[in-house]
Order: structure tokens, then sequence, then C-alpha cells
């Protein structure tokens, strides 16, 4: 273990680490040039906006002295590219590098972290800040972000055609293929797919996220198809760690009939590479860990194709084509009504529990009774007291919020900045809709945490309509029939907005010490998945668990016309 030693100096009363004198000879030397000159090569993995340097999306860095892609710290040298590897207290390439005889120059003693676009002294043996550094790689996130009306064109619909393979399809199907028995191979009845997932010390956050995506059917439909080969991408990309060539390991297995309770161990082991601030056998929270997943699948599909993907668009890769949504944002000005519209990507919705007091019931009575399908009144009437809806949680999530007079916004039409008025709503749905309900609070002025136990019902068949854009426009114009910047097929479609539950991820226990359970639905029945424990539950229990993160699919999945299609 090395020790380090911080100067600091003092400006304005605030302490600060004192500049790294290397990065400064540097600065001196070669100016800023070399830092913008990295523009190009820096590639942004969402979702999180992660950045990385990749002079090539597919290419794997390797240390050029050791031959090894595995390393956690892998640099590049910013004077000749040279790639070094930096694992301490082993071995140091990087530093190698910078002392060597065939590089004495000092222009070598600064490198860049290629998968997390950091600045580092091979000197100090520690990450190193520039200013115009930062700015190169904030410009890049920014801009990848971005939704470009290209990325925002209408989708054709196309008729559904049913497919009948010809004689030589048939043969190939025949030599190659294994085709899944729909039967039950043991006696419990239970449907194809349901197996239990032992627990490996504290993963049942990861189980209980993994049921509910063993059984999203367009993630479910995608790698029984064997869309992503698990076998061909390894001989492609050699032995690189593959979140998604797990995923397929784990469909085929789950599949195949046995039910006897599997382990993801080599599934938990990618993730840790992935996500090494997660790499523990604590208990983690199961909502990060299916962003760090769906992140995982994305950047493994960006190094595969050499033109980088928004995720916006939905197009980039199956995480993003069944979760990806695109979220509107509409800032208007207090004082002249001027509207700043921006759009996000997001891969789900975030909401808050409504206030304990009493203003959960404000959607009325109708909605309520259709999110309770019938079942309101068989509540107990202790968990009527303080009750949320999912219906009231979308409503405060889109409704009208008056900026206070800290966060005024600068307006482009009065030219000085005003108070505002700003409204959330939705562009455009994803095919399967993650809500996540925000239970932990974390308070930085009491420095404490804690996790809300307040009830929250969810309705089995959920109607998204109200929540779009379109919708909200038109309200907020007095319900006149116009076209708007946003308007698009799937959005007005009333089919496309009728959803149907069939996973629900609860969380029962305490912040520091709690559980994770999975609620399936199939074939109109529900199961209780409980780590290595499948059991057939009734749907009441599944209204009154605790949930956490839920799943609901389109009910009318629309074909997506191809880009190249053969005409017949």
């Amino acid at each position: 273990m090395t020790s380090k030693i911080n100067h600091h100096q003092k400006i304005n009363g605030q302490i600060f680490p004192q500049p790294c004198p290397h990065l400064a000879d540097f600065r001196a030397r070669s100016g800023s040039k070399p830092f913008w000159a990295l523009q190009d090569c820096l590639r942004v993995k969402p979702p999180g906006g992660r950045a990385a340097i990749r002079r090539d999306p597919s290419e794997v860095p390797r240390c050029s002295t050791c031959g090894d892609a595995s390393h956690p710290r892998i640099y590049a040298c910013m004077a000749c590219a040279a790639v070094s590897c930096h694992a301490p207290p082993q071995s140091s390439h990087a530093a190698t590098h910078a002392a060597s005889s065939g590089c004495s120059r000092r222009d070598h003693e600064i490198a860049v972290d290629v998968d997390r676009a950091e600045l580092f002294c091979c000197v100090c043996r520690d990450q190193v800040y520039d200013r115009d550094f930062d700015a190169a790689v904030v410009l890049a996130q920014t801009s990848g972000s971005l939704l470009k009306p290209e990325n925002l064109r209408k989708r054709r619909r196309i008729d559904y055609r049913p497919w009948t393979p010809d004689l030589r399809e048939r043969t190939v199907m025949v030599n190659n293929a294994s085709p899944i028995d729909g039967t039950s191979t043991s006696s419990d009845d239970l449907p194809l797919g349901l197996r239990g997932l032992n627990n490996l010390g504290n993963t049942c956050f990861m189980n209980s996220v993994l049921q509910a995506l063993f059984h999203t059917p367009p993630l479910r439909n995608y790698f029984l198809s064997d869309r992503h080969n698990r076998y061909q991408c390894q001989s492609k990309n050699g032995v690189r760690l593959c979140l998604a060539c797990d995923m397929d390991a784990m469909f085929s297995a789950v599949f195949s009939g046995d039910r006897t309770p599997y382990s993801p161990a080599k599934f938990l082991y990618s993730w840790w590479q992935h996500a090494a601030n997660l790499a523990s056998y604590e208990q983690q929270d199961a909502h990060e860990f299916f962003i760090s997943m769906l992140d995982g699948i994305h950047e493994k599909v960006e190094k595969d194709h050499r033109k980088p993907h928004n995720q916006g668009s939905g197009d980039c890769c199956i995480a993003h084509r069944v979760f990806s949504g695109i979220l509107r944002s509409d800032v208007m000005c207090m004082a002249c009504g001027f509207t700043s519209t921006t759009y996000d990507p997001c891969v789900d919705f975030s909401l808050d529990l409504e206030p304990n007091q009493g203003s959960s019931m404000k959607t009325g009575s109708t909605k309520l009774s259709h999110s309770c399908n019938g079942e309101a009144n068989k509540m107990k009437s202790s968990q009527n007291c303080g009750i949320s809806t999912l219906m009231g949680c979308l409503d405060r999530f889109t409704r009208p919020e008056r900026l206070g007079s800290d966060q005024k916004f600068f307006c482009q039409q009065c030219q000085i900045m005003q108070e505002s008025l700003k409204q959330m709503s939705i562009r455009k749905l994803p095919l399967v809709s993650c809500f996540h309900i925000k239970r932990f609070e974390h308070s930085s002025a009491r420095k404490m945490s804690r996790k809300v136990d307040r009830y929250l019902h969810f309705p089995f068949s959920l109607d998204m309509a109200p929540y779009l854009s379109s919708s909200i426009l038109r309200s907020r114009f007095g319900n006149r029939i116009f076209p708007f910047d946003g308007d698009e097929p799937d959005t007005l479609d009333d089919l496309s907005s009728e959803f149907e539950l069939f996973a629900v991820v609860t969380h029962t226990g305490k912040l520091d010490a709690g559980h994770y359970v999975t609620y399936l639905r199939l074939s109109n029945l529900w199961y209780k998945c409980d780590d290595a424990w499948i059991t057939q539950v009734n749907e009441n229990v599944v209204r009154a668990a605790q949930g956490y993160m839920m799943f609901y699919v389109q009910k009318m999945l629309y074909y997506k016309a191809s880009e190249n299609q053969v005409a017949s």
C-alpha cells in the first residue's frame, strides 16, 4: 500500500488540493490542445452518462507491455497513445512507461483512464484534475444525451403476417434447433421458465430482478430466439466478459425444464466486473442493480458496433428497445409564457409516494375503483390510512410544479432570470414500463436514512394515456385538437397506452436488513419467487404486497417495418 502526502492550498478561505506539478508542466508545454483532441474518442455509455475513451467502439484496450485486458485500470499515454495497465501494489506498467529510457520526455507522465475518461499522473500514481479536460468530457456527455430530430422519427406500422418456413428453412431448423417443450416436466404443473435462484450471499436483490426479466415478454423472446448467441459472441470477441452472454446462458438454463434451483454465479461475477463499486456480499438496492445491468448490456452492444447509438431512439440494444422511453420537460416563464422544452431518455419511471395527508384520494373515486379492479372494499382499515395509488404517484409526477425563487431560469424572450412553472410528461412510452417507488429516503441535513413503509395500491391494468405529452398539452390548451411537436401515432393510439402488470418486486424489512421477493403473473396465475422457492399465491396476496418495482407490458405490441424490406 503506497502512502501519499496531500498538499493543500487555501483560496478565499477554502482549502483546495495542490495542483499536480507534472500536469502543470504538461499544460505549460502542450496547452489544452491534447485534451480537446480526445473529443472524437469519447464514448458516452447510458444510462448514467459515464464516458470512456475509445478510438473505435469495438476496440478492446490491452496493455502494450503484458497484453492483458482484464486489469481494472488501463491508461493511454497522452503523448504517444501507448496503452498500459496500473494494478498496484503488484505492478504499474503505466509508471514504467513514463520512466522508461525510450520515453524520456516529460510529456509521457500524463495518461487517461480509457474506461472512465479520467486523467492520471504516472509519477504521482493518482488521478488529477484539469478544467479543460473536464469541459471536453462534459461536452461529449451533453451532446450524447441530446435527442436529434431523426431519432424521434415516426415509426411505420405494418400488418402482422404469419411466417411459414420453406423447405430449406425447415431443414435448417430440424438439423440445428432444439425446440423447447411447452409442457411441464414435473408433477407440480408450474409453467415453463419458473425456476428458483439460489441466494449466493445477500443476493436476493439480484434474484428478484432477474426473475422479472426472465418473464419480460420482449426480452424473453429475444434471448430464446437466439438473437444473442453466446458462442458466436465469445468466438468473435474473445473471452472478454459479456453480461448479454451470461443472460443468454441463464435463459437457456431457466427455460430448460429443470426445476432444481439455479445458481447465477457466473452472471454475478460478470456484473461485479462491470460495477466494481457494488462488488461485495452486502445487500444492494434492486433498482440500482436493474439500472447497472441495463448499462452493462448496452455497453457490450456499443462495443460491437462501430456507429455509436443514442439510447433515446430505443434502437441501440435489446435493453433499450424494451425499456427505453422519452420524457418531455416543459419550463414556462411566469412573466411572458415562453416555454422551453427538452427531451430526455429514460429506462424507468422513479415516482415519489403521495404525501401522507389524505391527498392520495385526489384522483377521485372513478380512478380509484379502476385502479383497484373492484378490490377497494376488501382493504383492511389499517391499510386505508395513508394509502397511496400508482395513478396518484403518476399524477404527482406529471402535474405542474412552480419552481422557487432560488430556481429561476433564463427566459430567452424576457432576456432575464424569471420564475417558472415546470411540468413533466411522457413523450414516448416504452414496450415495458418499470415503475420504481422511492421508498428509501436519505436526509443530508439530519444525517439519517429511513424506509417509507406506506402502502401503495397498484392496478393490474393501467392506462398511460393521461400522462402522455399529447394528452397533457391538449388539456393545457383547452383540449383543442391541433398538431404539435411531439404527436406520433404511438402516442395517439389508445391500444398502445394500455399496459398489463406481469411482475412486482417487493421489499420487506428495514433499510439495512430487508429482503426482496418477486411476484410473477403467468397464464393469469400469480407465483411468488423467493430465491430458491417458487409457490403459487392468490392475487390478493400480490395486492397487499409492499411494491418497490412494478413491471407493465403493453397490451398491444406493434411490429416495426424493416428499413430494408425485400419486395414480395
